[in-house]
């Protein structure tokens, strides 16, 4: 089999809070005004990616994993993960505020859910102006003082209000209370898991006036109390790779294209590209590939080196 780097049909969804800049800005093929996901790569379970082109064009990933799993994930990966796929790619489009929820760590998901807890970051993509993101606590708190104001729904009072821009990145451990908020479109790396604990949604009620279930009891053990930095200071370099976030789940840099990169890595884990900027071209084994924002590509672990070109801003996500 002649690995080459795969890109996967969008998984899109629908969402109380979504809009349509998934379309307008990152040319996503919706056909309504309120998709707010386009799960990129994804192995949740209903929800599992299917390659949208060349030899393997129709294949889910779960199926070239079970054939291929040290060509496509790398041995590393095997070794902690077995034959799974670690993380979840998105982008997400937030008409309106989402609602302010948080996520279990992997002990708390695993017992409650057999699942992997939910660790993840945010490039901010797009931002409208006054944007702001919803992370954590204003100053370190407790579960009565938590409890107290969930029940007179004022629990935003406790919460740190982020104004954000564009290349804006936010880190987000198991137990961060967050939400991203209206006017924002973001790139979202995270654990594979769709596992949220939702605690506050605004007050809204759909078009049948039923109001989303919150989950407050499940939420309380699992929150993070304390204030911890969720803003990631990080700069770029032309044409080469600048860490932005290196956690035990994945590690994320920052590739500031300008004309061309020769890109090398080892083959013992998959890479993933997504392009938040620009255009760019990839150059493998005599073919060249065309790629654009919103954009995103898995690199098997087989294949160790490619060549970039163009103007673009990638984010290249690695275990």
């Amino acid at each position: 089999m002649k690995f080459y780097p795969l890109t996967f049909v969008p998984i899109l969804k629908e969402r109380i809070w979504g809009g349509t800049k998934l379309k307008t800005y990152l040319n996503k093929d919706i056909v309504s005004q309120t998709t707010g996901e386009s799960w990129e790569i994804s192995t949740v379970p209903g929800d599992i990616s299917v390659v949208r082109s060349g030899a393997l064009s129709g294949k889910n990933i779960n199926d070239l994993i079970a054939m291929y799993p040290e060509e496509i994930l790398g041995t590393t990966v095997i070794s902690r993960f077995g034959k799974q796929f670690p993380l979840l790619f998105k982008f997400i489009d937030a008409k309106e505020d989402l609602s302010i929820q948080l996520h279990p760590n992997d002990a708390l998901a695993k017992e409650r859910h057999n699942s992997f807890g939910k660790t993840e970051m945010w490039y901010v993509m797009q931002a409208d102006e006054a944007a702001r993101l919803v992370v954590g606590f204003k100053k370190d708190s407790n579960s009565v003082e938590y409890l107290d104001h969930v029940q007179r729904k004022k629990v935003v009072d406790l919460l740190e209000m982020h104004p954000v821009q564009k290349g804006d990145v936010f880190f987000l451990e198991t137990g961060t209370i967050h939400a991203i908020g209206a006017g924002v479109v973001v790139a979202e790396i995270q654990q594979t898991s769709d596992i949220t604990y939702r605690i506050y949604d605004w007050d809204r009620v759909d078009a049948d006036g039923n109001a989303r279930e919150l989950h407050t009891d499940l939420a309380l053990e699992a929150i993070n109390y304390n204030t911890t930095p969720s803003k990631i200071n990080y700069t770029e370099t032309p044409n080469s790779t600048s860490t932005v976030v290196d956690c035990s789940y994945f590690k994320t840099n920052i590739i500031a294209l300008q004309d061309y990169l020769h890109w090398k890595k080892s083959k013992d884990a998959f890479t993933v590209f997504m392009c938040t900027n620009g255009q760019f071209e990839l150059v493998f084994n005599g073919e060249i590939m065309h790629y654009q924002m919103g954009d995103t590509l898995l690199i098997p672990a087989v294949i160790d080196h490619l060549t970039l070109k163009g103007k673009a801003t990638l984010l290249e996500i690695s275990i």
